[in-house]
């Protein structure tokens, strides 16, 4: 998930954080927003002060967004890059043939891989 990433674990650190709509952070929640280090701790006497600032909702990313939607599937991207099929509402009625409705989801999902994935 960190590929090409730098990862640091500070230690000994007070955090202010600022939130829009909880009074304090809650476990297992994700906060969009801004960390700041607001002082540069190059002794080890005093803790590392950081301050979070949540962003407002008009600057949150939608998460996995869509990135493909067809008559059958669409397809959306997960936070770490890869790519989720997901099967639309199947429309069952008179003359439905199960050949016919697999051969055009087999043929979708090629059209939207083949315009998705890079050949390698």
């Amino acid at each position: 998930m960190y590929n090409n990433k730098k990862v640091n674990t500070e230690l000994c650190v007070s955090l202010k954080t600022m939130l829009r709509n909880d009074c304090m952070m809650k476990p297992g929640r994700n906060y969009l927003g801004m960390l700041r280090s607001d002082v540069e701790c190059e002794e080890f006497r005093y803790d590392s002060h950081f301050t979070f600032v949540e962003t407002n909702s008009s600057t949150i990313v939608k998460r996995n967004p869509r990135v493909f939607s067809g008559q059958y599937i669409t397809i959306t991207q997960q936070d770490d890059g890869t790519l989720r099929p997901n099967f639309k509402p199947m429309k069952m009625g008179p003359g439905f043939s199960p050949e016919r409705y697999a051969t055009a989801v087999a043929n979708e999902l090629m059209w939207a891989l083949e315009g998705l994935i890079e050949e390698g």
